[in-house]
């Protein structure tokens, strides 16, 4: 079983229109780590999710959304307080924009002794970013899950940042060096590296973190594909795929998703596994994973793909 963690919210899509005295708003379930959680059920995989659940409207339809994708909630911890608000504007390239409502709402309240035991069948644990991950209590109580499970279990991180929430990007900085080093796979947009890292090479961040403890290293371009890099010495850049492009949002969920998912069904999900696969496996592993992101573009949202999406079989 996977288990993502971190934030659970609504992204309201937002249509200003022509009349100035109103807003359309469309809302979507959303959050980084829950996407993924979404990614990895959809393609087949038992997936769980650990966060803090609001009993609101908003919780109320995210409980029902996983009831319905077959989302294990056992993890979940119920509060009242309020569920968090992104409203996302997206540019002409379809790349969102957003801006959060999340004072004191419930994805940001785990303390750290809310952190659950797990049992034997959590297998892989999803740390999804975003603001989750550096907005307290809860930072503490993911970071305090990662040191706890790093030894016996395969950590996979994303980054996700999100200034717009929290603007120190020292913080940001500092979280990534703490997290990166326990985890066996750490994805990064090249957005996430402009921000962090600016005037830095791709390849020197890689190597940064590959140096650091993480046994394999990746960073999404958009639509131009992928860089990776492994501690097995293997270095590859993937091209993007040709896709029209409705927004980007949940792409780089999507990506994780799958990369997990792929490593999970060849039996490949140990750091072990990562060091020994040769440029070729790298190459698939990571094509598989920019051919769903891909998909998740060409929908409204994070619409994330299905097996039969992609052209696999069901699994046995």
């Amino acid at each position: 079983m996977f288990l993502s963690c971190g934030d659970s919210l609504f992204d309201l899509f937002s249509d200003a229109g022509d009349d100035v005295a109103s807003i359309a708003l469309a809302g979507r379930v959303g959050g980084s780590a829950l996407n993924a959680a979404l990614g990895l059920a959809r393609l087949g995989h038992r997936s769980a999710y650990f966060s803090k659940i609001s009993g609101d409207l908003f919780g109320q339809r995210i409980r029902a959304f996983m009831e319905r994708e077959a989302i294990d909630q056992r993890f979940l911890i119920a509060t009242d307080r309020n569920t968090t608000l992104a409203v996302v504007s997206l540019g002409a390239d379809g790349t969102p924009r957003y801006s959060f409502y999340i004072e004191g709402t419930a994805d940001r309240s785990i303390s750290p002794d809310e952190v659950p035991t797990l049992p034997d069948e959590v297998t892989a644990i999803h740390i999804g970013g975003s603001y989750s991950t550096v907005t307290e209590p809860t930072a503490s109580a993911l970071a305090r899950l990662v040191r706890e499970e790093a030894s016996r279990r395969f950590i996979s991180y994303d980054p996700n940042i999100r200034a717009s929430v929290v603007p120190d990007l020292d913080v940001w900085r500092a979280k990534v060096a703490e997290l990166a080093p326990h985890a066996a796979v750490v994805k990064a947009s090249e957005e996430d590296l402009e921000l962090l890292f600016p005037g830095r090479s791709i390849d020197s961040v890689l190597a940064d973190w590959i140096g650091a403890g993480a046994a394999m290293a990746v960073v999404t371009r958009g639509g131009a594909g992928a860089v990776v890099r492994s501690a097995g010495g293997v270095e590859a850049a993937i091209p993007g795929r040709a896709v029209t492009v409705v927004d980007t949002v949940g792409a780089g969920d999507t990506f994780q998703a799958a990369l997990l998912a792929w490593l999970q069904e060849r039996g490949l999900l140990s750091r072990d596994a990562l060091l020994s696969l040769d440029r070729g496996a790298v190459e698939d592993l990571v094509g598989f994973a920019v051919s769903a992101a891909a998909v998740t573009c060409s929908r409204r949202g994070a619409d994330l793909p299905r097996r039969d999406d992609l052209g696999l079989p069901p699994l046995g």
